[in-house]
């Protein structure tokens, strides 16, 4: 999948920095604000989490096993900070779970100032979530979409709030959403399949902000990527094609700096609804947060709400109430 999105990266332009080497030392104080990130365990997530929690947020980390969740709540608590911090079993594959994790947030909350959807899963083996759709775009894209929904209420009633959608570069790998196979309906291509879950991911972030415009809510709904990042989403990928991906375009950044344009989307000031962030470095692979590049696929108004409307029948879920 890396050696597939260094490959697209040849044929683009990219944005110029300006957000100034933005780093965790920007971020506001968050005391008396609380965060949620899904995938929060390790990776990204993790350092999203402790970043937060070191600027005094309460910050509740969701994955699906619990052992891994207290060793990282555990961990992050003694590198210090201001915050509190509480975790959740979360499992995005299946939506009956997605609802009954929400249930517990709302019955124990009176806010929610940021949504992170952080957590995915990258090129598997081919299998389905519990309700038979593709893994990646299930969790991905379709569980995250649950998790909105459920909590949206929380954030909408939350002054200033903020949804940010993880998706990635690799978006730009295909250029549409084949509804026909969003079951495994054809041949399985775990990079194809994954570009998709990441293009929805955008049209996701986008069709919910309009959405949001519409109907008057104060929430913004923004996207980040990580660039290419250490972590345990690539555990599925072909080493062989990993080392020649670095040997040519450089050293894979680390996790705390894959984090950064996620941070950025969630607590600059400047940032608006339909942003999209990513690091600042050539080809967007590394570097520091910046306006990210979206493709025409990622920004087609009429597939965004198509996407939205399937969702919306998986799900059971319509919001905001427009």
């Amino acid at each position: 999948m890396i050696s597939a999105y260094f490959a697209q990266c040849l044929h683009r332009t990219l944005p110029k920095n300006n957000t100034m080497n933005w780093t965790t030392e920007n971020i506001p104080d968050q005391s008396g604000k609380t965060a949620l990130v899904t995938g929060a365990n390790s990776g990204v997530g993790y350092e999203i989490a402790l970043a937060l929690y070191k600027k005094g947020a309460h910050v509740i980390l969701a994955a699906r096993d619990e052992s891994k969740l207290t060793e990282a709540m555990d961990k992050i608590a003694k590198a210090g900070g201001t915050g509190t911090l509480e975790i959740g079993v979360l499992d995005l594959s299946s939506l009956r779970q997605v609802a009954e994790f929400a249930v517990k947030i709302k019955d124990s909350h009176t806010r929610l100032d940021l949504l992170v959807n952080n957590a995915g899963v990258m090129t598997p083996p081919e299998s389905t979530t519990a309700e038979g759709f593709e893994l990646q775009f299930g969790v991905n894209y379709l569980g995250h979409f649950a998790l909105t929904g459920h909590l949206y209420t929380l954030l909408k009633n939350t002054d200033g709030a903020r949804i940010v959608t993880l998706s990635s570069g690799g978006h730009k790998m295909v250029d549409g959403i084949d509804f026909d196979n969003l079951r495994l309906e054809k041949p399985y291509d775990a990079q194809r399949e994954y570009a998709v879950s990441k293009l929805a991911d955008l049209l996701f972030m986008a069709e919910l902000q309009r959405r949001i415009t519409l109907a008057g809510d104060h929430v913004i709904s923004t996207a980040a990527h990580p660039g290419v990042t250490e972590s345990n989403l690539a555990r599925y990928m072909d080493e062989e094609q990993l080392k020649a991906g670095i040997e040519k375009y450089g050293a894979l950044l680390p996790a705390w700096q894959g984090a950064l344009p996620a941070l950025y989307a969630a607590v600059a000031p400047q940032v608006t609804g339909n942003d999209f962030y990513g690091p600042d470095g050539k080809y967007e692979l590394q570097g520091y947060p910046a306006a990210g590049e979206m493709s025409a696929a990622a920004k087609d108004p009429a597939t965004a709400a198509k996407l939205w409307k399937y969702a919306e029948e998986a799900t059971g879920l319509t919001f905001p109430k427009l």
